[in-house]
This record gives structure tokens, C-alpha cells and sequence, in this order.
């Protein structure tokens, strides 16, 4: 039996893919825990009975450590790394490091964005493994070699914070563990050449998305659904609500024009569209249930995994998350990516075939229709999507990543902190 420890930051989309692979190592025996600045979070996700390490760090409610929705480009790049990135590793060391001498792991399985995670296992000699949530950084990391001055900008962030809370003699990139990383993707949709420029290539193992149950509180009105009509599901994720009003609302107006052959459910968590139903009110119930309301249903949330089985096309904003799981489903996209890793995401999409790109902030609801009518309809989309479906469950999701940290943890065992 071995000890694995999760470091993990306070964002739903970096905490999902870990689940099912935590589950998968207590199922065959092993010690489990968490180490973040959100542990209701965890636990939300994780469930209960986690094990979970308290880490201080902002916790992304409210707006308190949310960038600004009009950041773009290195802008937005400088906020990440100076505002959020760099300031939540220096704050979660001190319990990462508590977490490692109380729990004792074999192995630390760090998210590629908790940088403490990786800083402090090496500095007390324990081995770490990646857990990279998107492919994209492995394409950024790529880039970095033809813009010098942005290359040289991180190595200076990422030296000054080893100092500060890591092996100042240490050499490691705290985004990629010199030992292993997790891929949560296939070549199939980020393409076979992406991560040499890493220098990484040769310890990615690509173990495709991590498919686990997921606690849900969402209720659905599953009876709701047309057969008869295609369905379509929009959705921009859980860290876009702040921009995604005139989207959201220009989705509604292209597929309301479809209504007599598509139907959509928008999950609109703000309530920019001012349009949800409480499914405890009778009244609202029969809002759904009248004719005039069969064509649109907005929800504030709801059960993703069990509704991807149901839908014919996925409209998002390309985040990682969404977009596997909508191949992992086979179903085609149609991608308005905002900011961070998306529009490198978008581009993989587009790439494979599996989907129509659109302009987040400019997208009208005709050009989004026309979209929407081309993966719908057109054959090519979705056998792309079917051939990644393929790739990704041949992968080995959540067991391969398991196996993967228990040879890490045979192979290399750790030694006493100094």
C-alpha cells in the first residue's frame, strides 16, 4: 500500500480529472489525500469522506481574486501568474509541506497550476508526479521559444518562488514533474507532436479524460427532453459567468429560430438571462411543461456527465474539461473560446475535425446557427468526435493514470525530509 497526495488549486475544472483516479487508488488499497485552499470544494467534488489537507489561498468566490473579464492576451497572461498563480503557491507551501509530514505520501500528484506542490516535494525529496488537467500548456510551453522576453519573465517568476519556498539548488519546472506526467488527453485531439518543445515528451503518458460519477445536487426535468428534436446543450463552465451575458443570449436566439427540429438547454449559473426555473415551484414546473417553453430550457446547473448521453451537439467556451467530455460522449462541438488555455483547446478541436470555431465576442446568432446547423448535420464532425471517443476510452482514463503512479511509487521510493 502506498500514500498519494493530491495538491490541488481552488478550481472545479483542475479538481475533476483527479477524482476518478483518486478513487481508483483507494479502490485498490492505497492511502488518499487532498491538499488545497478550498477543501469544502474538494469534498463537494471528491466527496465526504475525503481526506483533505487545509491549504491557505484564495478561495474564487465572489470577487475577490477574480481577473477582470476585459483582461486578454499577456495582459491577462501577467495577471495569472503575478496575481493568482505565483501568491497561491507561496500561500499553500506552508500546508503542503504540513500535509506531506503528517500524511507521509510516496507520492505527490501536483496539478500543473499548484506549483507548491511540486516546489516542496522536491525540496523534501519526494517524488511528484504532474497531473496536467489541459493539454495546452504543453503547446504554451512550445511557444516560449520564440518569444524570449516572455521566456525569460517566467524563468525569473518560477526561480525567485523556488527560493522562496523550494530547493533553491532544485531544477525542475514545478509545471512538469521530472518523473511523470499525467496527460488527461490523447495525441488524437492535441495533436502527435505537441510537448517535444517541453522537453517533456518522453514522461507524458497520455491517459486520456478521467470519467468518475460526480456529486451533483442539480435536478433535472429529464422528461422535458424531445426525442423527436435534436438536442443541443450550451454552456460556458463554471469560471466565465461574468462575461457571458451577450453570448448566452445570442445562443438562445439562434436556436429558438431552430425550434422545430433542435431544442437546447443553457446552463446560465448567474442568471444573465433571467430565465430560470425552480423546479421546486409548481408554477415554474408548469412554465416548462407549457407548450411555449418547450424549446429553450435554462438551468443554473446541471447533471453534465448523464446529459452529454443525450445531446447531439455541445456549444462551450473550449475548456478542457467541457470539451472532453463532450468527445468522450462523441458528440461535436461548437467552440467560442474567451481567455487562458481555450483558444488553444478550440484550436485542437478544430484541428481533429470535431467542431466549428466562432468569435466569443462577436459571434451573431445566424453565424452561431449556421454552426450549430453544420455539426448537427454535416457527417464529418461527428465521426471526428466518434474517432477521439475511441482514442480517449482505449486510453485508460482514471485506472491507466492509477497504474502509472503506483510504478512511480514502486520505483522511486521517497526518502526522510531533510
Amino acid at each position: 500500500m502506498s500514500g498519494f497526495l493530491f495538491v490541488v488549486p481552488p478550481l472545479v475544472g483542475h479538481i475533476n480529472p483527479t477524482v476518478g483516479v483518486a478513487a481508483e487508488l483507494t479502490a485498490r488499497g492505497h492511502r488518499v489525500a487532498w491538499a488545497s485552499a478550498d477543501p469544502g470544494l474538494v469534498r463537494r467534488l471528491a466527496g465526504d469522506e475525503a481526506v483533505v489537507f487545509p491549504c491557505a489561498g484564495p478561495v474564487l468566490t465572489g470577487d475577490d481574486g477574480v481577473r477582470p473579464a476585459e483582461l486578454r492576451g499577456p495582459e491577462a497572461l501577467k495577471f495569472l501568474w503575478e496575481r493568482f498563480l505565483v501568491p497561491l503557491a507561496e500561500a499553500m507551501a506552508p500546508g503542503v509541506r504540513a500535509a506531506i509530514g503528517e500524511f507521509g505520501p510516496d507520492v505527490v500528484v501536483a496539478d500543473q497550476q499548484a506549483f507548491a506542490g511540486g516546489l516542496v516535494a522536491e525540496r523534501l525529496r519526494v517524488p511528484w508526479a504532474t497531473s496536467s488537467t489541459t493539454s495546452a500548456e504543453f503547446t504554451f510551453a512550445d511557444a516560449l521559444a520564440g518569444m524570449p522576453k516572455v521566456a525569460d519573465w517566467l524563468d525569473t517568476l518560477l526561480h525567485d518562488l523556488r527560493g522562496r519556498i523550494g530547493d533553491p539548488s532544485g531544477t525542475a519546472d514545478p509545471r512538469f514533474s521530472p518523473h511523470l506526467v499525467l496527460a488527461f488527453s490523447t495525441p488524437e485531439l492535441v495533436g502527435s507532436g505537441s510537448g517535444a518543445g517541453a522537453g517533456v515528451v518522453d514522461r507524458i503518458r497520455w491517459v486520456g479524460p478521467s470519467m468518475a460519477p460526480r456529486p451533483t445536487s442539480a435536478d433535472f426535468p429529464w422528461t422535458w427532453l424531445d426525442p423527436a428534436r435534436a438536442t443541443v446543450l450550451v454552456t460556458l463552465g463554471t469560471a466565465n459567468t461574468d462575461v457571458g451575458a451577450r453570448f448566452l443570449a445570442e445562443c438562445r436566439d439562434a436556436l429558438r429560430r431552430r425550434a422545430d427540429r433542435v431544442q437546447a438547454v443553457i446552463v446560465d449559473p448567474a442568471n444573465v438571462l433571467g430565465a430560470h426555473a425552480d423546479l421546486d415551484d409548481p408554477n415554474d414546473m408548469d412554465d416548462i411543461n407549457d407548450k411555449d417553453d418547450k424549446d429553450v430550457l435554462i438551468q443554473s446547473s446541471v447533471p453534465q456527465l448523464p446529459l452529454l448521453e443525450r445531446v447531439d451537439a455541445v456549444v462551450c467556451h473550449a475548456g478542457h474539461n467541457t470539451v472532453c467530455e463532450a468527445l468522450w460522449h462523441g458528440v461535436p462541438l461548437v467552440v467560442a473560446p474567451i481567455r487562458d488555455d481555450q483558444p488553444v483547446v478550440a484550436g485542437q478541436v478544430v484541428d481533429a475535425g470535431a467542431g466549428i470555431r466562432v468569435r466569443f465576442g462577436r459571434v451573431t446568432a445566424p453565424k452561431l446557427g449556421a454552426a450549430i446547423d453544420a455539426v448537427l448535420h454535416e457527417p464529418g464532425y461527428r465521426a471526428a468526435a466518434e474517432r477521439i471517443r475511441t482514442a480517449f476510452r482505449a486510453a485508460g482514463g482514471a485506472r491507466a493514470a492509477a497504474t502509472h503512479l503506483e510504478e512511480l511509487a514502486s520505483a522511486t521510493p521517497s526518502k526522510e525530509a531533510p
